[in-house]
């Protein structure tokens, strides 16, 4: 897809933004919304925002910033799963861990937040003591959300340990949404303002985008993001009323606004924000270069949220609320799963086959398809003809054969507690690796495998979570149908 972000830019002008902000403190708490890495949203709606774009922020104030990682013990309990990585929130919290200390950025510790008592909770604090972390517990603040008086007391945010921070940049980052960051930010505020400091509070939200219109795409993409949690996307009255500029936020900030004001005004004497567009400090809007195309792929991700959230309804993961609320967000824009031209191209290919599962990728303008085949499943068929089609090998060249297949799938048979019929695509780029050690042809094509990032693919039948897994380390951008093939 064509770039239409300039990620170099964003850096210079986020960093400069971000420096104006610590230097009106002694210290600055910056809640980080949204996925600190492996930001697939943000790439997917605004092409030339790379994954890992934040980070490479951060890295430029590694000598100046420490972070503290909060997750609340609700999520731990309910063993609460990361969508696009079939993890669990503790297991991104160890991930956040480890691959923030490989960038040479700090983590100070990890607040379990909203704890009672969870035996999930305790557990996993123990855990983070062998990566050498130390754990915090933060309980429900008393008072909060009305009773001021209380949240701003040594009964509120008083009652929450004070961790220890050296840095003047102090960034509060979380696996997910609803993990307790700006309570955290907000305890530590306390606690550092009984001792004098003059410490400050900001957000770094990469969605809404409060400088885009209200009904542009990126931020209608948001609102199919966030759909689960009926985040809506508001004008800002605040801003407007004070500044007479139209600014975009969402309503849990709207309505939450006022009494955070009186929070920050208690703690620090007073607050220098007059809206929550104020607090914020991201400049995304400013390195958007061609609004067109940007609105084009925020389009996409809508649509393939849409099918993503089909397919959580079958799963009996969310209710039929969200999937409805997404397609209420796609009338508005006057699009449809129809628009998904790759989805369409996987029918076509379905139909052809005798109503076999099949499957569909995009490759630039070019549409390559596959099937379930006497060894492949849909996915496997297709990667392997995606494959072939960027490396120029024909057609008719056989990558494995069946030879090789065939062995393979007796012994993962023989060694399952159930019978497959087909060997997924996991399995399938093991056997190439193995065969591109006495095979040029074979090693070609592999080293040719990443040219598939980015690419679209849609299968007409559930993809299993397995390959979802190995198609989102591919980073492709896959969406499937609700169609249970019963054969895997």
């Amino acid at each position: 897809m064509k770039k239409c972000f300039d990620a170099e830019k964003y850096l210079k002008i986020q960093k400069k933004k971000i420096k104006e902000r610590i230097r009106m403190f002694d210290k600055l708490y910056l809640e980080f919304g949204g996925k600190l890495i492996d930001d697939q949203h943000a790439a997917r709606t605004l092409p030339g925002f790379l994954p890992d774009l934040k980070i490479r922020l951060l890295q430029e104030f590694k000598d100046d910033a420490e972070v503290i990682l909060c997750i609340n013990a609700n999520a731990i309990e309910k063993s609460k799963i990361r969508a696009d990585h079939m993890i669990s929130y503790e297991t991104e919290v160890l991930r956040l861990i480890e691959f923030l200390r490989s960038k040479g950025i700090i983590v100070n510790s990890v607040v379990i937040t909203l704890f009672n008592g969870q035996k999930k909770a305790q557990d996993f604090a123990k855990k983070l003591e062998d990566y050498r972390i130390t754990p915090y517990f933060h309980t429900f603040t008393k008072g909060y959300p009305t009773d001021v008086d209380t949240i701003v007391s040594d009964e509120g945010y008083g009652a929450n340990p004070f961790i220890k921070t050296t840095k003047p940049l102090v960034v509060v980052s979380a696996p997910g949404p609803c993990s307790g960051k700006l309570a955290t930010s907000l305890s530590q505020l306390y606690h550092e303002s009984k001792q004098g400091k003059k410490v400050g509070y900001a957000k770094f939200e990469t969605f809404p985008v409060w400088d885009l219109p209200l009904k542009h795409p990126v931020n209608i993409a948001y609102e199919a993001a966030t759909a689960d949690l009926a985040d809506k996307n508001m004008i800002d009255y605040f801003h407007l009323e004070k500044y007479g500029v139209t600014a975009v936020n969402y309503n849990r900030d709207l309505e939450t606004f006022p009494v955070l004001k009186e929070i920050l005004t208690r703690i620090n004497g007073k607050s220098i924000y007059f809206s929550p567009t104020d607090m914020g400090v991201n400049v995304i809007g400013k390195c958007i270069t061609d609004d067109k195309a940007v609105q084009r792929a925020a389009k996409d991700e809508i649509i393939r949220r849409y099918y993503r959230a089909l397919v959580d309804l079958k799963k009996g993961a969310v209710d039929e609320a969200v999937p409805e609320r997404i397609k209420l967000l796609m009338n508005e824009l006057e699009i449809s799963e129809r628009d998904r031209a790759v989805a369409t191209e996987a029918v076509k290919k379905r139909e052809q086959s005798g109503n076999l599962p099949s499957a569909c990728i995009k490759i630039g303008k070019k549409y390559v398809t596959g099937r379930k085949t006497g060894y492949l499943s849909p996915i496997s068929s297709t990667m392997i003809n995606a494959i072939k089609t960027i490396s120029r090998i024909p057609d008719e060249m056989d990558l494995i054969a069946s030879a090789v297949l065939e062995p393979i799938l007796e012994t993962k048979n023989k060694t399952s507690n159930f019978k497959e019929s087909y060997l997924k695509i996991g399995e399938v780029l093991i056997a190439l690796s193995i065969c591109s050690s006495t095979n040029p042809v074979v090693k070609k094509a592999l080293d040719n495998l990443e040219k598939l990032s980015s690419a679209q693919l849609h299968a007409t039948h559930m993809i299993p979570d397995d390959e979802m897994i190995v198609l989102s380390n591919l980073g492709i951008d896959a969406t499937c149908d609700t169609e249970i093939d019963t054969s895997y």
